[in-house]
């Protein structure tokens, strides 16, 4: 592992006026510093991860950075702060591991950064070997004051705003930390000053910083609109008549005793349902035309190998279920004491919750007549 990002979420908020430590503050109902760390581990590099907490909250910290790391905990540091950022940065270049080569140093109130900014900046650094930090261009007309006096414009075409994460060789910001006279406002002003050359990549306007309570609410805002516009939704119908020559097999169980469905596989028509909903969500056709009659492969296969499969066409379409919703139509089997166990199967297949309910039609139709079972299923899913 040969990179880490030291995440400063020391800062007091005071500017916010929330009354709590910056990072500690939910945006859209999570807290900054949760999202801030959730984006490092989504890269595809396994990075080392140091927090700089505030000293009074250290404990609340590993909590939420082992909560969010998982699996990975054991690549993860939480350490308090210092008395400004200058030396809570230095405390989280002390706390990394032998074998860290590049350090990206990120503010945890830039918690909207998107992931692909991460790897931008430690990629470029990695083949100048300088320091490099992601910036956008000022577009605002710039001019210098005497008190309220304008004095001059500024010529903004060689001014750029700087976001974090700000990435460094370890050895080089690490001397540079150790000869510094005087606080920087950033990592590159202190790299800088120490002789180090410091390089560019394009930024992200989501990778604002939080200070104010507008910001806060820009913030809540964009986290609302990216969760509605990702968000897609399917809908998923099966039926299918008894067989009572066939075991009968419903939502991915056996049902000994029951009679079974008809069909070209094991006639799930629960399993169908979801198959057909996980689909429809991805935009990706049918269960029909993916797994149809025709292919000899699929006759006699279980029901979790359609739901799989429509898994595995919407990972290829960079989408993944985030929940599934099923009602069973019919007088028979009955579900009702196997719910909780037939949610559990069918979620370890999805691979997200799955919510299980079942009804009749009260003697209408064919299922009221006991001629079949229908299933209707809505999934939901997003982007990965």
């Amino acid at each position: 592992m040969s990179r880490a990002v030291v995440v400063v979420a020391a800062g007091s908020g005071t500017r916010l006026g929330i009354g709590d430590a910056k990072a500690f503050v939910p945006v859209a109902g999570e807290l900054m510093l949760t999202r801030a760390v959730r984006t490092v581990f989504t890269s595809a590099e396994p990075t080392f991860v140091v927090v700089v907490a505030p000293a009074a909250r250290l404990d609340e910290c590993r909590a939420l950075v082992d909560a969010v790391a998982g699996p990975a905990a054991g690549l993860t540091a939480v350490v308090p702060g210092g008395a400004d950022r200058h030396a809570s940065v230095q405390a989280g270049l002390d706390a990394l591991p032998d074998g860290v080569e590049w350090v990206g140093v990120h503010d945890a109130a830039r918690c909207l950064t998107p992931a692909a900014q991460f790897d931008a900046v430690f990629d470029r650094a990695r083949a100048t070997g300088d320091g490099v930090v992601p910036a956008l261009p000022v577009t605002d007309t710039v001019k210098r004051v005497d008190g309220d006096e304008v004095v001059e414009t500024v010529d903004r075409s060689a001014l750029v705003g700087v976001q974090t994460p700000q990435v460094f060789p370890l050895g080089a910001l690490r001397a540079a930390y150790a000869s510094s006279q005087r606080s920087e406002t950033d990592d590159a002003g202190v790299f800088r000053a120490a002789g180090g050359t410091v390089r560019t990549v394009p930024g992200s306007a989501d990778a604002f910083k939080i200070t104010t309570r507008w910001d806060l609410a820009r913030a809540e805002a964009l986290v609302a609109g990216a969760a509605a516009s990702a968000v897609r939704i399917g809908l998923g119908v099966d039926v299918h008549a008894f067989d009572a020559a066939s075991p009968c097999r419903v939502g991915l169980l056996d049902f000994p005793g029951e009679s079974g469905l008809s069909g070209h596989s094991d006639g799930d028509a629960v399993a169908h349902a979801v198959c057909d909903a996980l689909l429809s969500a991805g935009a990706l056709g049918d269960i029909g035309g993916r797994f149809g009659t025709s292919d000899p492969r699929y006759a006699g296969a279980a029901g979790d190998v359609f739901v799989r499969g429509a898994v595995e066409l919407l990972r290829q379409a960079g989408l993944v279920p985030t929940s599934v919703t099923v009602q069973v139509v019919g007088n028979r089997p009955r579900i009702g004491g196997r719910r909780g166990e037939m949610q559990a199967a069918l979620a370890a297949v999805v691979g997200a919750p799955v919510a299980v309910s079942g009804t009749t039609t009260d003697g209408l139709g064919l299922t009221g007549r006991g001629e079949g079972l229908a299933a209707i299923a809505t999934a939901v899913v997003r982007p990965v």
